[in-house]
């Protein structure tokens, strides 16, 4: 009886301790980012999507971004989920990889050769668009966003 009620009181006592020092009793520490992404040609390829946390290397650079994800395409369409994505601001850029080569292609000039696409559908003007254009806030809950992707 005497080691019944011992282990009560320390699971009362974990209990307690972990809602009195605020720590969380559930493995997410945030929400889901679901990011759609419209208007394919094809299925063909792969789109990678990045979601930057800064304007750093945005949207020509994504090994500089937050976080980044491959997905296939279905229907012309594809879906990307950043699960556990803490309360901030973001910004999304995306572009096919039609060919699987794991790079965007650009002629020349540097223009994209496959399609692209930034959340909040921003363009750039004579250049890549700016993050302060793409950027939105994100407020740790969950959030679904549609982008369309262009062909340049």
């Amino acid at each position: 009886m005497k080691t019944n009620i011992l282990l009560l009181a320390l699971i009362v006592a974990q209990w307690t301790s972990a809602s009195v020092f605020g720590q969380k009793t559930t493995s997410t520490s945030g929400g889901v980012l679901s990011v759609i992404i419209i208007n394919f040609k094809s299925d063909k390829g792969t789109s990678v999507v990045a979601l930057y946390n800064s304007g750093e290397g945005f949207p020509k650079s994504p090994e500089k971004a937050f976080k980044i994800i491959s997905i296939r395409i279905v229907n012309k369409q594809a879906v990307a989920n950043f699960e556990n994505l803490a309360p901030g601001e973001y910004g999304v850029s995306v572009y096919l990889d039609e060919n699987s080569n794991k790079k965007m292609d650009t002629n020349f000039f540097g223009i994209p050769k496959e399609g692209v696409a930034n959340s909040n559908n921003a363009k750039g003007h004579f250049g890549p668009p700016k993050y302060s254009d793409a950027k939105f806030k994100f407020n740790g809950d969950k959030l679904t966003t549609t982008i369309k992707i262009i062909y340049l």
